[in-house]
C-alpha cells in the first residue's frame, strides 16, 4: 500500500466449482459460515451470471479470459468436427490467454480444461480432463514426484459410475478428495512462497458432490469444509496484501426429470437414425450390442480403455457406427438428417458448408432455425409451462461462424439429454441435481470496498476485475467490464482509467494432443455430462 491510497499488486482466485449464491447467502445470514459472511462483511460480494449454457468447460476459460465461447474457442467438453466425430477439448484448443500467460509469476491449479499443462512462470497442476495421474499433468515435471511424494493418494478425480448407488461411500469419497485437494493447494502455496502476481485454484467437489446429493444437512457438512479452507485462504492472502476473488463458474439445484431433446427432433421429423441394414442389421438381429460385445472382450482380458489406447480414433469410430446400441450421434442418419443437438444442447443445422453428409443447403439456414426455435419453444408440460430455454447461436457467439446455430437447454428443475430414447422426458435417476446459471462472486483485499454489494457481475467481468485492481492493463477484445462498485472510493482503481492492451498471441502447441480420454469420459458420464 502506498502512501494514503489503497493499492494491490497481487491477486489470488479461489474457485468452488458449482456453488449457488442463494446457499451462500442464505447460510451466511444464518451464522453457519463464518468466513463466507466475514468476505460478505469485510469486501464485496453478489450473484455471478453464467455462460450460456452454464457449464464448466465454457465457463471457466471465461473466467480467466474475460471472453465468451466464441472468442475463447471452447464450447463444451468435445469438439464435433466435421465428419461427426468428436474428441476432447483441451488446453491447445484455448484460443485466448488466460491471466495465468498475462500475470507472472502464477501459480495455477486444478482449474479445469488446462489439460496438458502449460510452461509458465511459475507452476501448474491440471484439474478436470486430465486423463490420470499418471500422466505428465504439472509443471515443472519435477512438482509430480513432490505431489507423489506428499498426497500418496492423490487422484485426478473420483470414478464416478462406482458410487452411483452407494452415496454413504460417495460422501466419504468426496471428503478425502477435498483433503487431498486442500492439501495440493498449501504444497502450491509452499512452491509458490512469496514470489507471485496470481494464484489461480479451484475446487471441483462441491459440483461433484451436489450432482449425487442434495441434501441440505449434508450439503452444509460439506460447505462448511469449504469455508475452513477459504478461512486459510484469508489469512494467506491478508499475509501477502493481496486482493481475495472467490468465484463458482455456475450455481446449483435440485432437477425432477430429463428432457431428450434429440427425441423431439426425431418425432417432429428433423432427425433420423440409422436404420439396422448391412452388418450393424446382422448384428441387432443376433441380439449383439455394444454391451455385450465389451463384455465378451473384458471376459478375456481384453478392456474397453485397452481398445481405445491401442486403435487410432477412426478405426473405432468406424467400428462403433457398425454396433447397435445408444451412441448418440453413432445412432444418426446424417444423410437424412436436418438437425441434431450435441453436447450441453448445442443444436447444429447439418448444412452442406460445415458437415461432409451435410444435407441442407446454407442459404436455408435461417428459416430452418426460426422453425427449430418454434419447435423448442413449444415444448410444455402438462400445465403449458415451457421447459426449454432457447438461445440464437448467432446472438450468443457473434465472433466464430462455427458455433452452434442454437443452444438449447432444460429450464430449472430438468436436465436436458442427447441420448437417442423413444420419450421426451425421463426420470433423473442416481442425479439429484444439476447446473444452474446463478453462481458466487466474493472479494476482499486492500482495495476492494468492505460490505459492497455487487449487482450484474458475469463470468466474463472476473479477469477485467481483478487485471484492473493490480493496475494491470485489460485486453481490448474482452467481453467482460470492471465491476467498479467492488473497489473503495479512494482506492488506486477506483480512480484511475481501464488501461486497453492488445490482446496476446497464444504460445502454443497446434499439434492434436495424443492421449486416452476413456477414463475422463467415464467419469463425465457418471455425473451426467456425456452419454
Amino acid at each position: 500500500m502506498s502512501g494514503s491510497t489503497p493499492t494491490s499488486e497481487r491477486a489470488f482466485v479461489l474457485g468452488f466449482d458449482g456453488v449457488p449464491w442463494r446457499l451462500i447467502e442464505q447460510w451466511t445470514e444464518a451464522g453457519e459460515l463464518p468466513n463466507f459472511a466475514r468476505m460478505r462483511n469485510e469486501g464485496a460480494s453478489g450473484s455471478l451470471e453464467s455462460t450460456t449454457p452454464p457449464t464448466t468447460p465454457l465457463a471457466w476459460p471465461s473466467i480467466a479470459t474475460g471472453v465468451w465461447p466464441d472468442k475463447h474457442g471452447i464450447y463444451g467438453f468435445q469438439n464435433l468436427d466435421s465428419a461427426y466425430s468428436h474428441e476432447m477439448y483441451t488446453s491447445h484448443d484455448l484460443q485466448q490467454s488466460p491471466l495465468w500467460e498475462q500475470l507472472s509469476p502464477a501459480h495455477v491449479g486444478n482449474v479445469p480444461m488446462t489439460y496438458p499443462p502449460q510452461e509458465i512462470d511459475g507452476t501448474m497442476i491440471t484439474g478436470m480432463m486430465t486423463p490420470s495421474s499418471d500422466r505428465e499433468y504439472t509443471h515443472p515435471t519435477s512438482l509430480r514426484q513432490e505431489i507423489d511424494r506428499e498426497i500418496p493418494d492423490y487422484e485426478i478425480s473420483l470414478n464416478y459410475p462406482e458410487y452411483a448407488d452407494r452415496l454413504d461411500a460417495f460422501e466419504g469419497a468426496v471428503d478425502e478428495m477435498l483433503s487431498n485437494r486442500q492439501a495440493l493447494m498449501n504444497l502450491q502455496l509452499g512452491q509458490a512462497g512469496d514470489d507471485w502476481q496470481l494464484f489461480f485454484f479451484v475446487f471441483t467437489a462441491p459440483d461433484r458432490f451436489q450432482h449425487l446429493i442434495w441434501d441440505m444437512d449434508r450439503l452444509l457438512a460439506h460447505y462448511k469444509q469449504l469455508d475452513t479452507i477459504l478461512g486459510e485462504v484469508i489469512e494467506y492472502t491478508d499475509d501477502h496484501e493481496a486482493d481475495l476473488y472467490v468465484v463458482s463458474d455456475h450455481g446449483f439445484g435440485e432437477i425432477e426429470g430429463l428432457i431428450y431433446i434429440n427425441h423431439i427432433l426425431e418425432r417432429e421429423g428433423y432427425l433420423y437414425r440409422r436404420e439396422d441394414e448391412g452388418a450393424r442389421g446382422a448384428l441387432a438381429s443376433l441380439g449383439i450390442s455394444r454391451e455385450r460385445i465389451t463384455g465378451v472382450l473384458e471376459r478375456v482380458g481384453i478392456s474397453e480403455e485397452r481398445l481405445v489406447s491401442t486403435l487410432p480414433r477412426s478405426l473405432l469410430d468406424s467400428v462403433a457406427a457398425q454396433i447397435p446400441g445408444e451412441h448418440a450421434l453413432y445412432d444418426v442418419d446424417f444423410d437424412r438428417t436436418v438437425a441434431f443437438v450435441h453436447e450441453s444442447g448445442n443444436c447444429y443445422i447439418n448444412d452442406t458448408d460445415r458437415f461432409d453428409s451435410g444435407i441442407v443447403d446454407p442459404a436455408d439456414i435461417p428459416k430452418i432455425k426460426d422453425q427449430l426455435i418454434e419447435l423448442f419453444e413449444s415444448v410444455t408440460d402438462e400445465n403449458g409451462k415451457r421447459l426449454l430455454t432457447v438461445a440464437d447461436g448467432e446472438e450468443l457467439f457473434p465472433t466464430d461462424d462455427a458455433s452452434p446455430n442454437i443452444v438449447v437447454n432444460a429450464i430449472d428443475g430438468y436436465e436436458s439429454r442427447t441420448t437417442m430414447t423413444d420419450q421426451v422426458m425421463g426420470d433423473p435417476g442416481t442425479y439429484a441435481a444439476s447446473h444452474r446459471s446463478t453462481g458466487i462472486i466474493l472479494c476482499r483485499g486492500p482495495t476492494i470496498d468492505p460490505g459492497a454489494t455487487l449487482r450484474g457481475a458475469r463470468v466474463v467481468d472476473v479477469a477485467p476485475t481483478l487485471l484492473h485492481g493490480i493496475g494491470q492493463p485489460v485486453p481490448k477484445n474482452a467481453d467482460g467490464r470492471v465491476l467498479f462498485d467492488a473497489f473503495r472510493p479512494d482506492a488506486l482503481p477506483s480512480r484511475t482509467k481501464v488501461e486497453r492492451t492488445d490482446p496476446t498471441q497464444r504460445d502454443r502447441d497446434d499439434e492434436d494432443v495424443d492421449e486416452d480420454f476413456t477414463d475422463v469420459e467415464s467419469r463425465l458420464k457418471g455425473l451426467g455430462y456425456m452419454e
